[in-house]
């Protein structure tokens, strides 16, 4: 009798990060979590075994099928768990969700540079007046991950608001170089309507559907 082929295992990476400012407020950037649920749920029913990190600012509220679900905060609660499944063996990462670029630093009140508590320590008041808050970048997780699923494949995601189609899709392709990724999607008003998959060998298809990029990204998944 053959042995039973092992399931493939992919990690995909949807929803918001978010940076606390105080207890109350937070940073973010505006995601739904929409497209990683959906391209899970695809995998699923491709007989893909998938581990969904979902941000805890998710909104969409649809069916999830993933096989296992794990939820994150920060950018630094998402790497910290990216780091940990590591230790696992995965074929595939799709790294779609949207990671806060900045989180808070000092916070200065009435801009006289007297330091108060920084950010997620109780709650600022506006009867304290004006205050200025340090924004500082966050580590970005995508050029990490070749490090930490060095056999896997991985795909990055590249959202372009300014400029044309073309420069969009350069941006794409300098993230597979910088990030050794091995497809960038690009997307965003820069791009326009639906989706370029930029492969590392400079092909590039475009998906005029998230159900079409969907089945792109499946296909591309190596075989067993």
């Amino acid at each position: 009798m053959l042995a039973e082929c092992r399931r493939r295992k992919a990690i995909v990476t949807a929803g918001p990060a978010y940076e606390p400012l105080d207890e109350v407020r937070r940073l973010t950037n505006h995601s739904t979590g929409r497209l990683g649920t959906e391209l899970a749920n695809h995998l699923e029913r491709q007989n893909v075994e998938v581990t969904l990190l979902i941000g805890d600012g998710t909104s969409w509220k649809g069916e999830i099928f993933a096989r296992r679900l794990i939820s994150f905060i920060t950018a630094d609660s998402l790497t910290k768990t990216l780091r940990t499944l590591s230790q696992e063996t995965f074929d595939a990462v799709y790294h779609a969700a949207a990671v806060s670029d900045f989180r808070f630093g000092k916070i200065w009140l009435n801009n006289d540079q007297k330091s108060v508590q920084t950010a997620a320590k109780g709650k600022l008041t506006t009867g304290s007046g004006r205050f200025l808050a340090e924004l500082i970048p966050t580590p970005k997780i995508l050029p990490a991950l070749r490090s930490m699923f060095p056999d896997a494949f991985l795909v990055g995601w590249k959202y372009e608001v300014e400029g044309t189609p073309q420069t969009a899709i350069e941006k794409s392709r300098q993230q597979l170089q910088a990030c050794r990724t091995n497809l960038s999607i690009t997307n965003g008003p820069a791009y326009g309507n639906g989706f370029a998959v930029v492969d590392s060998d400079g092909s590039l298809v475009h998906a005029k559907s998230r159900e079409s990029l969907y089945e792109i990204l499946s296909s591309r998944l190596p075989a067993q």
